[in-house]
């Protein structure tokens, strides 16, 4: 039954992202042209031209992304009610400050070796140009931005690392196993970016269910997550052809 409940719970978010990922990675790689000429972009436009409709399904492409946080949410509640649903794998309010403090500087830590190693690794022709926003210049486009980023971080710590692991201890896979699956699976949702994008993820990857197995909460991951993916999106957005060293498609 767990396994089949995290089958399920993987095909319906990142486990489909990754067949995604890798279908179009191979559409890419096979493309006349290399890598680094063609792009991959975050945040599109979904209606050009129509504001209002496009923040209706940037919206909707927000909340419906987070529908497999809370199935999570709803499965870990039955198996443990008196911890909470999402508490046992540390995603609540009861430690704030820890939770800020610590994603802080791991968003530090790693965003600025991200991007380093982004840069390098399309200089080297292995990854496609990130374009992390397209939307048009409105009102409403930080906070779907900065909406965005919070998505993508709840959604990936909740499911790649809290609710993996925890299933997989139960399935009986080794603390080395369960690592390794999860940064492969991190690694493979990111590979429509290219090699770097899949090698980089993996290596975060590795540091952040290392940094779980410390601390015991995804609480911190998800806050590191979120900020760098934050000053991605809105960094791009203000400096996108006003400074040389950042790529655009």
């Amino acid at each position: 039954m767990l396994r089949a409940e995290l089958l399920i719970v993987l095909a319906l978010s990142l486990g489909a992202s990754a067949v995604s990922s890798l279908i179009s990675f191979i559409g890419a790689a096979t493309r006349p042209g290399g890598l680094k000429d063609q792009a991959a972009t975050l945040n599109a436009s979904r209606a050009p031209g129509r504001p209002w409709l496009d923040l209706a399904w940037q919206l909707f492409g927000i909340a419906t992304a987070l529908v497999p946080v809370l199935l999570v949410a709803y499965l870990l509640m039955r198996e443990a009610r008196r911890t909470g649903g999402l508490r046992v794998i540390g995603f609540d309010r009861e430690r704030p400050a820890f939770d800020l403090t610590r994603g802080a500087g791991l968003a530090a830590a790693i965003g600025g070796t991200g991007l380093a190693f982004y840069l390098a690794v399309r200089a080297a022709g292995f990854n496609l140009t990130v374009v992390p926003e397209n939307l048009p210049d409105v009102w409403w486009k930080l906070p779907v931005l900065i909406a965005s980023a919070l998505q993508n971080a709840v959604l990936e710590e909740v499911v790649v690392v809290g609710y993996l692991l925890r299933r997989l201890g139960q399935l009986g896979w080794t603390p080395v196993a369960a690592l390794a699956a999860s940064a492969v699976l991190r690694g493979s949702y990111h590979l429509y970016q290219g090699i770097g994008g899949l090698v980089g993820n993996m290596v975060m990857g590795v540091v952040f269910v290392l940094l779980y197995r410390r601390w015991g909460r995804v609480g911190p991951l998800v806050a590191a997550h979120a900020l760098i993916d934050v000053v991605a999106f809105v960094g791009y957005a203000l400096l996108a052809g006003k400074v040389g060293w950042l790529p655009t498609a």
